[in-house]
């Protein structure tokens, strides 16, 4: 079954809609990482300037410990706390190409599958071995695919897990170290 000019300027008009969609959410995904990072660095400029004002102020040694130790803890929180947020970016970010790339592959297998079919229909007589092997072929691929999705599933949501026990436990460290420093006083 030949395509028709409609049926390829429908096929190219659903491709370039889906480009703006993908190109629109790269660019969302963009100004939320150049928005971020403008207010990290504000927020580190002020708190560099707080912190520069309070070690002009000290008097004594201990005072410069005490200051340095208070210091620890929310630094490293704030370093969890933008890991977090680019993290969530990121796969905010790679979900919507994902969930765009696994729509095209299911309406590509639809169309494959409703091409082989329509050519067993129309198939000569005695290739019939010949239909059901590519019947069998398209179901394998398709299984085969899915396999891969789940495992690329398993393999993301094993990679947030250990980010947020590799941020649990860089926090953890830093209130030790704060703790440490504090009783050193």
């Amino acid at each position: 079954m030949p395509l028709t000019p409609e049926q390829l300027v429908a096929t190219q008009k659903a491709n370039l809609e889906t480009l703006h969609g993908l190109t629109t959410k790269a660019f969302e995904g963009v100004e939320k990482l150049v928005e971020l990072n403008l207010t990290a660095a504000k927020a580190a400029l002020s708190e560099s300037a707080t912190h520069t004002q309070a070690l002009l102020n000290v008097k004594d040694a201990q005072e410069l410990v005490a200051l340095q130790a208070n210091l620890f803890q929310p630094l490293a929180e704030k370093a969890a706390a933008y890991s977090r947020h680019l993290y969530d970016i990121a796969s905010g970010t790679s979900a919507e190409f994902s969930k765009a790339f696994e729509g095209k592959v299911a309406e590509s297998q639809a169309q494959f599958a409703s091409m082989v079919d329509n050519a067993s229909k129309n198939a000569p007589a005695g290739s019939e071995t010949a239909v059901a092997v590519m019947k069998s072929a398209v179901a394998a691929a398709t299984n085969a695919f899915e396999s891969v999705q789940k495992a690329v599933k398993q393999a993301s949501d094993v990679a947030e897990a250990n980010f947020n026990a590799v941020a649990s436990s860089a926090t953890n460290a830093a209130k030790s170290a704060t703790a440490a420093a504090k009783k050193a006083r």
